[in-house]
């Protein structure tokens, strides 16, 4: 692949047309199933898909096909197909639905609010992962325009990843045929370091959540008359919590949700800390003399990809500060984030947090845990030698680095799934989430630059591998 043209027609695209488009999908407020139980009657979701289909639909390359896929009852799915001229299939995957919104975002910003500031669009989904569609067609109207035999592509972009993905297994059985067997998933959905070279997903934590509830009292008491003899119910979702982590270092106290770290994703993160040394840490919008966990940027990447980790991210029956009375209140509500180790198993892990937290409640009191989403991990497979060299030149032309390999500490279903159902596939997982782009959270931003870069590198990777396939065949 001349890169340097493939750039020129890349950079093109997404200056005069895929930036423009994904300001407009940023204003569609599709936020996941989960967090729109109307979300069909809302229609927001179906006007992502919309919109990013008839963009598809409008792009001259060769041998495509837009389909939109609805199973009853189900969020919809983009397929697109095209044909190769080779004898194999690469899947390339992304989805289109979006975390809520989220407080505390900059005045002059907002989750549906597009804005375009020094290089950088603000605003939901764009970078998580609305761009991923885009991105994808992009690279292959680079391979088609300078006459590389490809094989064939399937797309799928989905509309419940931000929900667990719980729709996709029966799209996947739907579209077994159409889908194949393919020998290589481009996934767009994950992390980066920075923004200055090529970065490899190589592990993904899975996820046991929840919401945990606490009831001691039928009503609200007046705190002077029961406080001393009612046990507050806040304090009993204390001792439970106490159950799986220790409040003073973050460990999570229970084997079960814990495993080895392989030896070789160890040496991938040390060559990580090597590269990002502080930067692991300064990333993240610290308050003040606020400081990480861990003592070394090792230890906190370990941390983040291979250990167990609990977050309360939510609260149930505790009133806004100036309304709260003296009022020692019936019950606690708190809803549990439970991150995985990627070798551990998300239902069992469910089970188990289920069963710690529900036996034998404090002072009796009413104890549940109600499940919302489990997770398996995933751990990729060995890289064959071919996508090795394929990722560090593609690295090293684009951005002038090598490509990294490294952990990320969220989720995404698709990886664990497919990796069931290809064990022979290989993958290349990647994505735009650097320092301060703050996926589900507030000022939510797609670097643009670094977009245009990583869909130039995916490009040469998708020819590299083209490549590699004719010579296999060749010499079979």
């Amino acid at each position: 692949m001349d890169l340097d043209r493939a750039a020129v027609r890349i950079d093109s695209l997404w200056n005069d047309s895929i930036t423009d488009e994904l300001v407009e999908y940023v204003r569609i407020p599709a936020k996941s199933p989960h967090f729109d139980a109307d979300w069909a009657e809302n229609g927001h979701i179906d006007d992502a898909v919309e919109h990013i289909a008839r963009w598809c639909r409008e792009q001259p390359i060769d041998g495509i096909s837009v389909e939109v896929v609805r199973l009853d009852g189900r969020t919809p799915v983009i397929v697109m197909e095209v044909e190769g001229r080779l004898d194999d299939t690469v899947l390339l995957y992304g989805h289109l639905d979006k975390q809520p919104e989220m407080t505390g975002w900059a005045e002059h910003l907002g989750p549906w609010k597009p804005v375009i500031e020094n290089g950088r669009l603000y605003g939901r989904g764009g970078a998580d992962d609305g761009y991923a569609a885009y991105a994808s067609l992009a690279a292959i109207a680079a391979l088609q325009e300078q006459g590389i035999s490809h094989p064939r592509f399937v797309l799928l972009i989905e509309a419940c990843e931000e929900s667990g993905s719980y729709d996709l297994p029966a799209y996947i059985d739907h579209l077994s045929d159409r889908i194949d067997s393919p020998s290589l998933v481009v996934c767009l959905d994950s992390g980066a370091g920075n923004y200055e070279q090529l970065w490899i997903t190589t592990s993904l934590r899975g996820m046991a959540a929840g919401t945990l509830s606490v009831e001691i009292l039928t009503e609200g008491v007046h705190s002077g008359y029961a406080s001393g003899i009612v046990p507050s119910s806040f304090r009993i979702a204390r001792q439970l919590l106490s159950r799986i982590e220790d409040e003073q270092t973050g460990e999570i106290r229970v084997d079960d949700f814990r495993a080895e770290v392989p030896p070789q994703r160890r040496a991938q993160l040390e060559a990580v800390a090597d590269t990002l040394g502080d930067d692991v840490h300064t990333a993240y919008p610290w308050k003040d003399d606020a400081r990480p966990m861990g003592d070394t940027p090792l230890m906190r990447l370990l941390n983040r990809n291979w250990g167990a980790a609990l977050s309360v991210t939510g609260a149930g029956g505790l009133p806004a500060i100036d309304s709260a009375g003296n009022v020692l209140r019936p019950g606690t509500a708190l809803k549990l984030s439970l991150r995985l180790p990627p070798t551990v198993n998300g239902e069992a892990a469910t089970r188990r947090l289920k069963q710690l937290l529900e036996s034998d409640p404090p002072y009796g009191a009413k104890v549940r845990f109600e499940p919302e989403a489990s997770a398996t991990g995933w751990n990729a497979p060995a890289v064959a030698d071919w996508l090795d060299r394929a990722c560090q030149d593609a690295s090293n032309a684009v951005f002038g680095r090598p490509a990294m390999y490294m952990g990320e500490g969220g989720t995404i279903p698709f990886m664990a799934m497919l990796g069931e159902t290809f064990p022979e596939a290989q993958f290349l997982i990647t994505g735009v989430l650097g320092p301060n782009s703050n996926a589900h959270g507030p000022n939510e931003f797609l670097d643009l630059p670094y977009a245009r870069k990583l869909t130039l590198a995916v490009a040469a990777v998708l020819a590299a591998q083209a490549e590699s396939l004719e010579d296999r065949q060749r010499a079979a």
